[in-house]
């Protein structure tokens, strides 16, 4: 999927990568519109060789995709992720670039404050989600599964998984054996259709439930099997999915009601029903 992101009026070339769950960013059009340069490319050049003279990797890690250039053609470009596009407007001396600093200088200063006190960090997910328009229950049961997640990944970490696809793959085949579908399916049943629309921030509290589940029930099994690497973290978490996929269809036989729902936040938010995803 590809995307043109506007600043102000000026176009920057944008690509989402569905495996590693990114967005990428032409360099290029970023310090275009930062720096007004009627040479960009020529000053991206000197802004690389002054950030390795200083020292920084950044230019090393970034990578190039083929992005439509003015004469239509597909071309190579240098690109940035997110976190790389951040670090580059640092080095930017320009006025444009300098409310994003200061946003920087915000957002670094209350993650400090909140690896110092954890508490912070659930208040602000809390009034974000409040903001939104979700009951507190549904809240607590997502911030619930976040800290569900957080648990698995730094598992995986640790048991020498690779993030990025292989993440996706693992959590994949957690969500096909708890739900019987794909996440990239589960968006398309909800009717989400962007890239950076959360599944879970559509689910109900049943499909929280069951996501929390199986995602315990595979960190459980990961630790202890000891499993190691990406092979036998898949087998975990089949059978971690597995334990909750029976516990869900436990249920939807004696309930008589499905648990996967075509039922979204968006929805809701359209009918003018801001009450919980039940």
């Amino acid at each position: 999927m590809s995307d043109l992101k506007l600043f102000e009026d000026r176009k920057v070339r944008s690509e989402w990568n569905e495996q590693e769950n990114k967005w990428y960013f032409s360099v290029i059009d970023v310090v275009e519109v930062l720096t007004d340069s009627p040479r960009p490319r020529k000053y991206w050049n000197a802004l690389k060789t002054k950030l390795q003279n200083e020292g920084s990797e950044l230019s090393h890690k970034l990578g190039q995709l083929k992005m439509s250039a003015d004469d239509g053609k597909m071309r190579m470009t240098d690109v940035a992720n997110t976190e790389q596009l951040l670090r580059l407007i640092q080095s930017i001396p320009s006025p444009k670039a300098e409310p994003f600093k200061q946003w920087l200088a915000q957002v670094g200063a209350e993650r400090i404050a909140e690896i110092e006190n954890p508490e912070l960090a659930q208040a602000r997910i809390r009034a974000t989600y409040k903001a939104k328009g979700y009951s507190d229950e549904w809240i607590e049961k997502r911030i619930r599964g976040i800290l569900v997640r957080d648990e698995l990944t730094n598992e995986w970490k640790q048991r020498g998984v690779k993030e990025g696809k292989e993440y996706a793959i693992l959590t994949a085949e957690i969500s096909k054996a708890t739900f019987g579908i794909l996440p990239s399916d589960y968006k398309k049943l909800k009717g989400l259709t962007k890239a950076n629309e959360n599944l879970r921030d559509h689910m109900t509290d049943l499909e929280l439930i069951f996501s929390m589940l199986g995602e315990a029930s595979t960190t459980e099994i990961a630790k202890n099997k000891d499993a190691k690497g990406f092979e036998e973290n898949h087998t975990a978490a089949k059978a971690g999915g597995s334990v909750a996929g029976k516990a869900r269809e436990d249920l939807e036989q004696k309930s008589g009601k499905k648990i996967v729902s075509n039922q979204n936040f968006k929805g809701l938010i359209e009918k003018g029903d801001k009450k919980n995803l039940e």
